[in-house]
């Protein structure tokens, strides 16, 4: 027999017991720069979000959920490969920075995903699933000649509403119509786009409601600019009037317009399952690609998008499948991105494709028990790129976390437990921790082959941030 054979025969028991006889459908909620304090059950008050909040009273939230990678595309090519972004070599947003005077070199790095490479939707489609992807991609090479064949229809979706090239909206009304997105109209003017984009989601649920479905609801909310319908605008500038901020939460109206009609979404999505008699078979999923991209959305974790500490990489999970996630459960146990990848195949009955999603694994057990632990213990991040930090490298190991950044050698190590917050860099006094997390962090670059910086031809040190030699201005 065949690899292949026995790979196709292979269910384990679990598999069986999850997926029962008829296997669910998935929607998987993707929201852009969302932060870790920016829902209700995540400790806001500022913002409402009466519907997600419901939707973490009837699964599971987890307060240990991260992105692969603090910026976008790795973090969304992690969760579609079930890869590290350090693996696929994918380790920017696209196109990225640009620091040609910078202290190091960035390497020559992938700004696409490769086709010999299964990914998520296209697994579940070759088990019989429609997919469906809605909103931002930004997977694509700009200007390349296969341009074309990147969209998200040459990657296992059927169906793509709004996925391009852009990593925002750029159309000629940016939020509101006109959009300017491939397979979205354009509406009426005044038109908001997180409203549109989940008005092709209501549309997908009622034509494939008697099949078995993937909707990749991926939003381009709450990414910048930051606009959102003027009533809700009203709304939020109102309460700011006489709101308490003890919490030191972002009162920005317009931000939290656009939380609200996310929220607002969300309530919708599920409002149409039930209508359709879906809902108990229907797993939701609610997360983020990276932390939010403004001061004071992350509840106090340490900064925010584009930094090495926690607020750059932690996110919102919620998850709910009636009858098999327990209702009210929460979930400590670390989990990543490319965790959804095998879980997903896992609950629909489906073999694990390890040889595809390497670095991920299932978390049906935590999903099953949240007090329950995965065999994994350790979590790597490679960011080998100039952004709001400076390139580093991250693992975590239990409940310490050491951060190595690459121009110096420089070292911060923390323990979560006691020092959420990364107030007290402990490198000086646990130096044998630091020794054994920073060759394990050596070791895991060396196994996935992750790109390394190299000393830059170009530096100079007086340049403004790696931008531009010393004494020209910027025109």
């Amino acid at each position: 027999m065949t690899k292949l054979f026995l790979l196709g025969c292979y269910l384990t028991l679990s598999c069986l017991i999850w997926a029962e006889e008829k296997k669910p459908n998935f929607v998987f909620l993707l929201v852009d720069d969302l932060g870790w304090g920016d829902f209700g059950c995540y400790g806001a008050e500022f913002y409402e979000t009466p519907h997600i909040d419901k939707l973490a009273k009837d699964g599971m939230l987890f307060t240990n959920a991260y992105s692969a990678c603090t910026v976008c595309s790795p973090s969304r090519a992690a969760i579609l490969t079930g890869r590290y972004p350090a693996r696929l070599h994918l380790t920017d947003w696209i196109t990225g920075h640009r620091r040609p005077f910078a202290k190091l070199a960035v390497p020559d790095w992938k700004m696409k995903m490769d086709h010999e490479r299964v990914l998520l939707p296209e697994a579940l489609q070759d088990a019989g699933y429609a997919t469906a992807f809605l909103g931002k991609w930004h997977l694509m090479p700009i200007g390349e000649p296969d341009f074309k064949e990147h969209f998200p229809t040459s990657h296992g979706f059927d169906v793509n509403v709004g996925g391009r090239e852009w990593g925002q909206p750029k159309g000629p009304g940016k939020y509101f119509s006109p959009f300017g997105m491939p397979g979205l109209d354009d509406g009426e003017n005044g038109d908001f786009l997180t409203d549109k984009l989940t008005d092709a989601a209501m549309d997908f649920l009622e034509e494939k409601k008697d099949e078995r479905f993937l909707l990749y609801f991926s939003y381009y909310t709450v990414h910048g600019p930051i606009m959102s319908p003027k009533e809700l605008t009203e709304k939020y500038q109102e309460k700011a009037k006489t709101f308490d901020n003890r919490r030191n939460e972002n009162m920005n109206p317009k931000r939290a317009g656009m939380i609200e009609a996310l929220d607002q979404s969300v309530g919708r999505i599920v409002a149409k399952l039930d209508d359709l008699g879906l809902a108990e078979n229907t797993v939701i999923v609610l997360t983020g690609d990276n932390g939010g991209d403004y001061d004071n959305t992350t509840s106090g974790l340490r900064d925010r998008k584009g930094y090495s500490h926690e607020g750059g990489v932690r996110e919102p999970l919620i998850a709910k499948w009636p009858g098999k996630i327990k209702r009210g459960s929460r979930c400590e146990e670390p989990v990543i991105g490319m965790d959804f990848y095998p879980t997903f195949l896992e609950m629909a009955g489906l073999p694990a494709m390890k040889d595809e999603h390497l670095d991920g694994v299932s978390i049906c057990p935590l999903l099953k028990d949240g007090s329950a632990k995965l065999k994994r213990e350790k979590l790597y991040w490679h960011y080998p790129h100039y952004h709001r930090t400076k390139p580093y490298g991250a693992i975590r190991d239990g409940d310490w976390k050491l951060i190595e950044f690459f121009e110096n050698g420089d070292l911060e190590l923390f323990d979560l437990k006691a020092d959420p917050f990364e107030e007290k860099n402990l490198a000086s006094e646990v130096p044998k921790k630091v020794a054994t997390l920073l060759k394990d962090l050596k070791a895991w670059r060396q196994s996935v082959g992750a790109q390394m910086m190299t000393p830059n031809p170009a530096y100079d040190p007086n340049s403004a941030g790696g931008r531009r030699k010393a004494g020209k201005k910027k025109k």
